[in-house]
């Protein structure tokens, strides 16, 4: 499914009355990269995108969403949303609804084993907590380093600096619960 992201970029951007300089000052995300993603040149990272949706006011799931899709109280595995980044290396796998009527993001991680990820630490508001099913999960977070193996979980405030990796050869999957919305 084709979500537009570049699109949603480039006219959220402009009805805030924004030039591109002007995101990326808000943003933290290079005039460059903010130009190439408006025009579908490069997938942005989750961490640039998190970062460009928190300078316009909105969130992830906005960039992502379907304008024909109604909320259901359940949803059934076809209905869930996949957010793939890194070049196919991460794949972020949507357990609650994509909209904005929720307080908690639900979501499946999978981190493909062997990969090169982007080292950017996130910081935000709010509180995550993450359920290892498979796999070796490295954790940087607040300057520490822990590696969470299959049935080990973890809670934290999310405002402290924090990254996810897998640097094993075998696929990482884990669940997460975050808030407020991420995604």
């Amino acid at each position: 499914m084709d979500f537009n992201i570049g699109q949603k970029v480039r006219t959220l951007r402009k009805l805030k009355g924004l030039s591109i300089l002007q995101l990326s000052e808000l943003s933290g995300v290079s005039t460059g990269l903010i130009s190439q993603i408006e025009r579908d040149l490069v997938v942005p990272t989750v961490i640039s995108i998190w970062r460009i949706a928190k300078a316009l006011d909105t969130n992830i799931g906005f960039f992502f969403e379907d304008a024909e899709k109604k909320p259901d109280v359940v949803m059934r595995a076809e209905q869930h949303k996949i957010i793939i980044t890194n070049k196919g290396s991460s794949v972020y796998e949507m357990l609650s609804p994509d909209d904005s009527n929720h307080l908690i993001d639900f979501v499946k991680i999978t981190l493909k084993g062997g990969q090169t990820y982007d080292k950017d630490r996130l910081f935000h508001e709010g509180e995550e907590c993450g359920y290892v099913l498979q796999g070796t999960l490295t954790l940087y977070l607040n300057g520490h380093h822990y590696e969470l193996n299959q049935g080990d979980s973890v809670y934290f405030d999310s405002s402290l600096p924090h990254k996810y990796m897998n640097l094993k050869k075998e696929d990482c999957v884990s669940i997460w619960a975050m808030t407020p919305l991420f995604f």
